[in-house]
């Protein structure tokens, strides 16, 4: 039996403490294992304020289909488990370098992205039945303050693999096709401090 091993590896982006992350893996003839997350490898570049996880979800999500873009009062470790997605990162951080930013990664299983709080985080489902992987630092409860951003804003520039149509409800939430752009809520945030 073969076996080849990828080690784990991290990069910094264009939006500040938000990094990408290549997770260890072990591949041989029978498959591969993934690892998912290890404390004691991951705190050397994870920042001080995540401690563990505290809530996991997977979504499960048809080609297409966008979910987000949502900034809760949480940080996220964020993976495809089974298909592949494009994942949008936009930072809404009053008094970060790099507000307004977005970064676009291609997820695939391994490709990982911790996206710090206050960054806001979405996908589209590049594959059937594509399985988004969450890690949250905090448990999400309903009215958690944060923040949502329209996937549609054309200010943000994201240029989505597959067109959105902003009626199907198949492909895009009322919810999200409605929240505000980035500069509504960047001139709203201004306003409250």
């Amino acid at each position: 039996m073969k076996l080849h091993v990828d080690k784990l590896s991290t990069s910094g982006s264009e939006i500040e403490g938000l990094q990408i992350i290549n997770s260890k893996m072990a591949t041989e003839d029978r498959g591969t294992v993934r690892e998912l997350y290890r404390q004691s490898s991951y705190s050397e570049f994870l920042p001080d304020t995540v401690s563990g996880w505290k809530q996991v979800n997977l979504t499960k999500t048809n080609k297409g289909a966008v979910r987000g873009l949502h900034g809760e009062a949480m940080s996220k470790l964020v993976t495809v488990a089974y298909g592949s997605a494009f994942g949008v990162y936009v930072d809404t951080r009053l008094g970060s370098s790099t507000i307004g930013s977005v970064v676009t990664v291609h997820l695939t299983p391994g490709i990982q992205v911790f996206v710090p709080q206050g960054v806001c985080n979405g996908f589209q489902a590049l594959d059937v039945d594509t399985e988004y992987l969450y890690f949250f630092d905090n448990e999400w409860v309903p009215g958690m303050s944060g923040k949502a951003l329209s996937p549609l804003d054309t200010e943000l520039g994201i240029n989505w693999p597959i067109p959105i149509d902003p009626n199907n409800r198949d492909q895009i939430s009322k919810k999200d096709s409605q929240a505000p752009s980035l500069s509504e809520v960047l001139s709203s945030m201004e306003k409250e401090s």
